[in-house]
């Protein structure tokens, strides 16, 4: 993995956020305009929710934000304080809402760990190993809804939608988008899992063989380069105790699952909510959200509208538009504005430390700092 300090900052630049602003605005007014019974006053509605359920909400998000802290601290043995766990997960989520949901920000998370004192290795280390309890969490939780919901957990919807004057047949559309990205977290985490835990140096030999193809030559250097960084991460995992595992494996599915349950909050503002409903509405997100992984809009920026309106129509009527919109505000458009206002003070924090480079002498510049 090449990590360019150039690159990183031009990923981290605050004039992406337009991008995925204007995708999520034009998916909005579209829903808006194409819904005949839509008016601005079911819009307005979103100015009538319960208070008690939006305190909630906020409160669940600062748990979710502290445990994504807590574990970067547990991953990287308490080397990173408070402070600093705070600005790596910050600007973490922020390098993921303006890249594609299906790329995510993997690079530019390493190379603020980097940023943070963390040699290349450790840091990729961390990286990956976030990236697989993550998709563990998936690959465990969404086959547990399925089932428990005999697979009746997909919204029913018509044969066939026109989206922009083309007709698509949706049906079993959602189903299907669903297995094809549950399995391509399988596969990726599978090779990932092996790759880091069991046979890094196997790993680095299979790239080279597959790279030793007349038509992959071109990435050969590149595969050897992969799978020496893979022997490097995989280094820096070794001798972790049962201790280590297992509060990685807590915090994990107590921070998605509050991520989630933000959403139950949210509804529970705008319409009653009863114990089954809510278990419901949890299981949908945790599918709604694999469909998503695959988007290739900056953090899912349009998808994101359209699934969340596919699965809680039937919950929120007229209110559904609006309350994606809340939604969108908590779990995304928050974590951009926060991204916005604190990228300069962390780049301030570090050049005023002991890294001056001159990407950093150009993106403090570039901020106006």
């Amino acid at each position: 993995m090449e990590i360019n300090a150039k690159k990183a900052f031009e990923t981290l630049n605050p004039r992406k956020v337009w991008i995925p602003v204007a995708i999520g605005l034009a998916i909005v007014f579209y829903l808006f305009w194409s819904d005949p019974d839509m008016t601005l006053s079911d819009l307005s509605n979103i100015f009538n929710a319960k208070a008690l359920p939006l305190l909630l909400a906020v409160f669940v998000l600062i748990a979710r934000d502290l445990g994504y802290m807590y574990r970067i601290r547990v991953l990287t043995n308490h080397e990173i304080n408070w402070s600093g766990a705070f600005y790596v997960i910050i600007l973490w989520e922020f390098a993921s809402a303006v890249t594609p949901s299906v790329v995510g920000g993997t690079a530019v998370a390493v190379f603020i760990l980097m940023m943070e004192r963390m040699s290349f290795g450790r840091s990729l280390s961390f990286v990956m190993l976030t990236a697989i309890f993550d998709n563990l969490y998936f690959l465990t939780v969404a086959p547990l809804v399925i089932l428990l919901t005999s697979g009746n957990i997909f919204p029913e919807l018509q044969e066939s939608f026109t989206l922009f004057g083309m007709e698509f047949n949706v049906d079993k559309g959602l189903e299907n988008l669903f297995w094809i990205s549950f399995s391509l977290i399988l596969v990726y985490t599978s090779v990932m899992s092996y790759a880091l835990f069991f046979r890094p140096r196997a790993f680095k030999w299979i790239l080279l063989r597959l790279t030793s193809i007349k038509f992959l030559r071109k990435f050969r250097h590149a595969a050897a380069k992969n799978g020496d960084d893979i022997i490097l991460a995989s280094r820096q995992l070794k001798g972790k105790d049962w201790k280590y595992w297992s509060k990685i494996t807590i915090s994990t599915y107590f921070i998605w699952t509050a991520r989630y349950l933000m959403l139950n909050c949210i509804i529970a503002s705008f319409a009653s909510v009863t114990f089954i409903e809510h278990l419901d509405i949890l299981g949908k997100e945790v599918i709604m959200w694999v469909i998503m992984l695959i988007s290739p809009t900056p953090g899912s920026s349009g998808t994101a509208e359209v699934s969340f309106d596919l699965f809680y129509n039937s919950y929120l009527g007229v209110n559904t538009l609006g309350t994606a919109i809340l939604w969108r505000l908590f779990t995304y458009y928050f974590y951009l504005l926060i991204g916005v206002l604190f990228l300069p003070q962390w780049i301030r924090r570090i050049y005023n430390r002991d890294v001056k480079t001159k990407e950093m002498e150009k993106a403090k510049e570039e901020i106006k700092m």
